[in-house]
């Protein structure tokens, strides 16, 4: 399956969120207990910004509404978001944190 590289592990701090652009996609990268996740970093309900907003635990709060998803699973934890943001799947090789599209 292709896989796009989106950052070094190390450009990552466990409990932060960092935004990367490639592929014509924004995302966000976050790395919970030293899992990496990556969500499309634009919030479904609005102009916030993911990987701006605050994380606790594998919750990320958006920073424009409050609005709350799991990074896990992308799925709404907290109104007024109603649709889910889109999470993928990750792999982490020699370093790099890629997804696979």
């Amino acid at each position: 399956m292709p896989r796009i590289p989106l950052c070094k592990t190390d450009d990552v701090p466990v409990g932060e969120a960092r935004k990367v652009e490639t592929a014509g996609l924004a995302l966000a990268v976050y790395k919970v207990d030293g899992t990496f996740y990556v969500t499309d970093d634009a919030c479904p309900h609005g102009p916030g910004s993911l990987s701006e907003g605050l994380l606790e635990g594998d919750v990320i709060e958006c920073n424009f509404h409050g609005g709350r998803f799991n990074v896990r699973t992308g799925e709404v934890v907290l109104p007024p978001c109603m649709i889910p943001v889109r999470a993928y799947h990750t792999v982490v090789e020699d370093g790099v944190v890629h997804i696979v599209v």
